[in-house]
């Protein structure tokens, strides 16, 4: 019996080590290809993954403008990038330096307050590890169903922009650009079909042929007619691993997520006017639209998401900054003021004990009267 159950605890210790493998070695062969407001579909057997992603969305009550800035990294040396639009869109380069005056308009405000006792990394707390207490795609085809309207070639990438009345017409023209549409991804696309939006297709390939696409890519600027500022989020949900958003919000208003669509609640990390410097990337966004409003949200579980994020103003523009505060230990003299209020309190206490010890030498020395005692005199009768 003893030795059945061992080799029914071996069998099961085999099956979960065999799954484990199994679901390790599909995650190296299988590309993630769902990334933000877009789809990535690498090349046959190969992997492109988006390390980072991050987009500005203007929104000036008319027309609505994303600028997006992708980090890939892979051994594919192309691919394509697919983004639905409700409407059909411009496209044109963005300027690289537009997200770090982005970055520096939003940074957190960094301001130093003082403690009184020794927190870890003062002395005698340090724990001389250094650290201290302180404060995140493709050609133009025939495919029927597929309608070209317009393509372009901006720097690296060959932008094709494209109608389509099913996802399987939408797949067959990756097919004959040489791309094969992920089954999961066609099925998520059909929303957008039933919509009638339309498609932004970017073949990314490097210059040298042969050499996989890694490293920060140059920004592309869609511009599109907008009732309501959105966020295509929906492609997001066929994702394999939890999902991060960081967007930037340029409008009159501060602005927020209408809802969470299978997320986190979304928060804000800056939200305020800015008046960035003249002729700058920054300053031609925000003309009319000088409200920023920066959103985290992380997705856990991106198959929860169920929707696009629709943007909308907010009932107050109250403004809010990021604080990092920088913690000091208080010092006089630059001597600890906790060492020498402690050094003081021991030292009056001493004093104090003392000056009772004293008194108290005292007290036992002196007769009734504070005059020196004599020792009893005895009397004898003669």
């Amino acid at each position: 019996m003893v030795d059945f159950l061992r080799g029914r605890a071996r069998r099961r210790l085999l099956t979960v080590v065999l799954a484990l493998w199994a679901t390790q070695l599909g995650s190296l062969i299988a590309p993630a290809y769902a990334y933000g407001c877009g789809a990535v579909v690498p090349d046959a057997a190969r992997v492109v993954t988006v390390a980072r992603e991050v987009s500005v969305v203007r929104w000036d009550g008319r027309r609505e403008r994303i600028v997006m800035r992708l980090t890939v990294a892979g051994d594919s040396d192309r691919a394509a990038w697919i983004m639905p639009v409700p409407h059909r869109a411009d496209v044109t380069l963005g300027d690289p330096a537009l997200f770090d005056e982005l970055d520096t308009a939003a940074a957190p405000a960094h301001r130093t307050r003082s403690h009184f006792w020794p927190q870890d990394g003062d002395w005698p707390l340090d724990s001389g590890d250094g650290r201290h207490a302180s404060a995140p795609p493709p050609g133009v085809g025939r495919a029927p169903g597929v309608g070209v309207v317009g393509r372009q070639k901006l720097g690296p990438f060959d932008v094709a922009r494209l109608t389509a009345t099913d996802p399987d017409a939408l797949g067959d023209w990756l097919a004959d650009n040489g791309f094969s549409l992920p089954p999961r991804l066609r099925g998520a696309l059909q929303p957008y079909v039933a919509r009638r939006w339309e498609y932004v297709a970017v073949r990314l390939a490097p210059e040298t042929t042969g050499t996989p696409l890694r490293g920060i890519l140059d920004p592309l600027s869609l511009s599109f007619a907008a009732d309501e500022p959105v966020y295509p989020m929906r492609l997001s949900r066929l994702a394999r691993t939890p999902q991060s958003l960081g967007l930037y919000v340029l409008a009159a208003h501060r602005m927020e997520p209408a809802s969470a669509i299978g997320g986190s609640r979304p928060r804000v990390t800056f939200a305020g006017r800015i008046t960035p410097p003249r002729n700058s990337p920054l300053a031609e966004l925000t003309e009319g639209t000088p409200f920023l409003t920066a959103i985290g949200q992380e997705f856990p579980t991106p198959s929860l998401i169920d929707g696009d994020h629709t943007l909308r103003r907010t009932a107050a523009d109250t403004a809010f900054q990021q604080a990092i505060y920088e913690d000091r230990l208080r010092t006089v003299a630059g001597i600890p003021a906790w060492l020498l209020t402690v050094g003081a309190i021991l030292a009056t206490l001493t004093a104090a004990m003392t000056l009772c010890v004293v008194r108290r030498t005292l007290r036992g020395t002196d007769g009734p009267t504070g005059q020196l005692a004599l020792p009893p005199t005895s009397t004898h009768d003669e």
